[in-house]
């Protein structure tokens, strides 16, 4: 197999892993401040008691920017200590005074346009966690954790801050239970501890334990906080209890259907639980879950033949996602690359993905498979392991069909399905060196009728990795990487399907023969079973003026993983280099500066080059604080074996693109932002994407922002039907059909925020929609392995079918020109006009800490035409046509913990 030298390639660069990680710890020892015990410490935000008075606090910062190495604003940091909790006293001082303090009303861990402190705590000391608390003047909370190194900002602890603004500037006095914390069980703790600090007013960003922006930096340059003695540790046992009443008032899609009706109202309560083990390790449940406060995902058009992603938004699952993460994917400049993915928690409690006999007058399915329980497991043992696992089941669930005379029957769509998987990872050498293993597992139980589900569903899954990070001279060079092997097994059906489908299109008539020894590479109608690897390895100089990269990220065509993972494509090595330039010290026109320039490439596993790209990247920041880059590439004529949707491989066109950006200075009360890009191909076709952003920050509590965007473009070969057809001897029988497409998108994402205190908030978002869609010109490749394209004549392609308005709607194909002959291929034209509006309106009320009320309208409007033109005031207008969709949900958690 030709694709076997790349594969050598990564190991030849995993190889030298060993000779990468002989550096220990950073020699740089940072600042140290000792914590002292405390009594009777009242959270008024005064900082008037004794122990806010000791001498040596945390000072002397130094900025980031705008003046880099140079003295911050005055700011004073102190630590103390009781049975129950951490305290910080914070004194931020200013030269104007209370006048100088800027602030600014948000949600909690919503991003702050204010003055902020932030501490960011290495509670393990082995230079490797984050755990993140942050306030500003008005109060609001941001926090991040917990200890791990990609700090996870959807933990929300239950801690106390009261902040006050005088004559000196402004303060902050904290309270941090030990409960909420993670740390070793030695009785004397030492952590490392960093404190940035931003005066909005200045611009200015200073930190207390500094490095300079061309150096690395993160917990191995922490400085370190010392005194605290801890004797007995806390119990932390959490319970939050729900209940819910929700009311849908929804159109049946269904005129006369008994599955569906206009007014629905349902209950239900819950809880989630969490425990901690020990010290370090904590178990979360949730029971009969319901995530009704959760944000819709936005409106989209998808005709790819791969799916959409969409961010995990269910709070359970999002919270501790940072020790559940794998792999990691870095670039200073790439595009069309995916990282490796094992774990995607939207896998649980997915859409069911059963199909429905045909020939029923009504039918009903699940919109998401049932969330029975989960439970979750985070932290980290004794000898330094990190640790995550993820249990989860999710119930049976069927659909429903029935004719009008009451006849009808039910049907499996998604089986009992249990998901597992289990994360570990370690990191020594002061930080340089980080060494991971994950698993998963799927399993599924299918009953004795589900015979139909299991020619679509697989029976099971399994994935297992590793990965690494290591760095070297004071982190400057690292070398990261990660490997996968997967296996599938289940009914052949089943099995074939994974082979046929986009991922790999294994049924290709000109792939070069493969096998299935170990791993698959061949299409086997009788298979049970299909193996694949996968890895990337990155090679790179991180820090210091001049900075490079080299990266391998490879797929074999039997790998796969999307019965708990999210995988769009394998069957590819793909390859990447760039070369960067910073400025990081204010120039004549600049205060900072980018320059990067490098390529790509990509080869399937039969050696036919599908990729290839040449692309720069600019971007500058001016002395008042605006900005403005430019990103362009260039991509020469490649093969393309995807084009055909699994027949023959064709050829790609060669492509440019231009994308300019510019932003106002983002501490303004009108901030502005613009995004077009253009582009072409060879062969004529054009598009252009334009994306806008203006906020609006009338007060220091209201927020308002607008995002149109608007998307044209012309594909002159966009994928229209396939047939079997032995006349098309060129492409081994199978005729493919394709056609000219203009295309329209446009939307507007509006959000309004209003908080009235730190706990108490308004969201407001709406997303108007409208895309369209004109077919036409259609046409077939002329030979394989050619961008070469013919359309079809008059006497081969005729109408056959019309709408009352003289629009196509169904086509007849004649490729031998005997009307009466079996080569006659019907199909319809796909021309789409769709229109969408969702909304929804989140109150939110923290009642006490930890406990929280939600009040929630969300409302959906949705239509269609079987048209393409596009025509701005008819298609907006006809949005507000459609009859609305409303649910209406109110939401109660309590907070009981120790």
């Amino acid at each position: 197999m030709r694709a076997s030298r790349y594969s050598l390639l990564a190991a030849a660069v995993l190889a030298a892993a060993p000779a990468a990680a002989q550096d220990g710890a950073h020699p740089n020892e940072g600042p140290a401040v000792s914590a002292h015990r405390a009594t009777g410490v009242v959270l008024d935000g005064r900082l008037d008691e004794a122990v806010w008075a000791t001498p040596a606090p945390a000072t002397g910062f130094r900025q980031q920017d705008p003046r880099e190495g140079e003295p911050a604003s005055r700011t004073e940091v102190r630590f103390a200590y009781d049975d129950g909790a951490l305290y910080v006293g914070a004194r931020m001082y200013d030269s104007l005074g209370a006048a100088g303090v800027s602030r600014q009303l948000t949600r909690r861990d919503a991003e702050v346009e204010s003055d902020w402190i932030q501490l960011v705590f290495d509670t393990y000391h082995d230079h490797a966690g984050r755990t993140v608390l942050q306030v500003n003047p008005s109060g609001v909370k941001y926090d991040a954790g917990q200890a791990s190194p990609n700090a996870d900002p959807s933990w929300d602890p239950v801690w106390e801050v009261e902040t006050g603004v005088d004559s000196l500037g402004w303060t902050a006095e904290m309270r941090i239970p030990w409960s909420q914390l993670r740390f070793s069980s030695a009785v004397d703790q030492t952590w490392g501890v960093q404190v940035w600090r931003y005066v909005q007013r200045l611009n200015e960003m200073s930190m207390w334990s500094f490095w300079g922006k061309e150096e690395p930096g993160g917990p191995p340059r922490f400085g370190h906080l010392s005194g605290m003695r801890i004797e007995r540790r806390p119990r932390g046992l959490e319970i939050m209890p729900y209940a819910l009443a929700r009311a849908s008032y929804v159109t049946p899609t269904q005129a006369g259907s008994p599955f569906q009706n206009e007014r629905d109202y349902d209950t239900r309560i819950g809880a989630d639980v969490r425990a901690l083990l020990g010290s370090n390790l904590t178990l979360s449940a949730t029971i009969n879950p319901d995530f009704g406060q959760v944000e819709q995902d936005p409106a989209v058009v998808n005709l790819s033949q791969f799916e959409s992603f969409f961010d995990e938004k269910r709070p359970f699952f999002v919270e501790g996602s940072g020790l559940l993460s794998f792999g990691g994917f870095s670039c200073f400049n790439c595009s069309n690359a995916s990282s490796m993915s094992l774990f995607y928690s939207r896998r649980i409690g997915r859409s069911p993905q059963g199909g429905l006999p045909d020939g029923y007058d009504f039918s009903d399915r699940p919109a998401n498979t049932r969330l029975l329980a989960a439970a979750k497991l985070t932290g980290r043992t004794s000898g330094g392991w990190q640790i995550g696992a993820v249990e989860a089941v999710t119930a049976r669930e069927t659909g429903r069909v029935r004719n009008l005379d009451g006849t009808g029957q039910e049907v499996t769509v998604e089986p009992f399905t249990n998901y597992l998987m289990g994360r570990v990872k370690r990191t020594t050498g002061g930080g340089s060196r980080t060494w991971g293993l994950i698993a998963t597992s799927v399993f599924r139980g299918f009953g004795d009728d589900d015979g139909a589900l299991r020619g679509q569903i697989p029976e099971h899954a399994e994935a297992v990795g590793a990965d690494w990070s290591l760095t070297w001279k004071n982190q400057t060079y690292r070398l990261m990487g990660n490997v996968a092997l997967s296996n599938v097994s289940g009914d052949s059906l089943a099995i074939r399907r994974l082979q046929r489908s986009s991922a790999r299109y294994f049924q290709r008539p000109d792939r070069e023969a493969g096998g299935n020894g170990l791993f698959s590479n061949e299409f086997d109608g009788g298979a049970t079973w299909l193996r694949g690897f996968g890895g990337y390895a990155r090679l790179s100089k991180d820090s210091g003026p001049w900075m490079w990269e080299t990266q391998v990220n490879y797929r074999s065509p039997g790998f796969e993983v999307n019965d708990m993972a999210f995988l769009s494509t394998a069957d590819y090595v793909w390859m990447n280099a760039n070369l960067v330039r910073q400025f990081t010290r204010p120039g004549r026109w600049y205060r900072d500066l980018w320059l990067s320039a490098g390529g790509q490439q990509q080869v399937n596993f039969d050696g036919d080059r599908n990729d290839l790209q040449f692309h720069q990247f600019t971007q500058a920041t001016f002395h008042n604080y605006w900005q403005a880059a430019v990103y362009a590439h260039v991509r020469p004529e490649v093969y393309a074996d995807r084009t055909t949707r699994g027949g023959a491989t064709v050829r790609r066109p060669a492509s440019w693109f231009v994308g300019p950006r510019f932003s106002t200075d983002s501490r303004k009360k009108l901030v502005f932002s613009f995004e077009p890009g253009f582009g072409g191909t060879s062969i004529g076709e054009r598009f252009f994407e334009g994306g806008a952003s203006v906020r609006y920050k009338p007060t220091t509590n209201v927020q308002l922002s607008f995002g149109p965007s608007y998307n044209y473009g012309v594909n002159e070969t966009q994928y229209v039907a396939a047939f079997d057809d032995p006349t098309a001897t060129g492409f081994f029988g199978r005729r493919v059909v394709f056609a000219e497409l203009e295309q329209h998108v446009l939307s507007l994402d509006t959000r309004v925020n209003w908080t009235f205190s730190p706990t108490l908030s308004l969201e407001l978002f709406a997303q108007p929609f409208v895309a369209t869609g004109d077919y036409r010109d259609y046409k077939e490749f002329v030979r394989p392995r050619s961008a070469d394209t013919r359309a079809f004549t008059p006497g081969e392609l005729a109408v056959v079918e019309t709408a009352a308005d003289g629009r196509p709607v169904r086509y007849r194909l004649d490729t031998d020109g005997d009307p009466a002959s079996d080569q006659n291929f019907r199909f319809f034209n796909n021309s789409f006009n769709v229109r969408s509006l969702r909304g929804n309106a989140v109150l939110r009320w923290e009642y006490r800490p930890g406990s929280t009320l939600f009040f929630v309208w969300q409302q959906q409007r949705s239509g269609d035409e079987p048209f393409g033109d596009f025509q701005l005031g008819r298609d907006t207008g006809a949005i507000f046509d459609s009859r609305p969709d409303n649910v209406f949900v109110i939401k109660a958690t309590y907070w009981l913990g120790t």
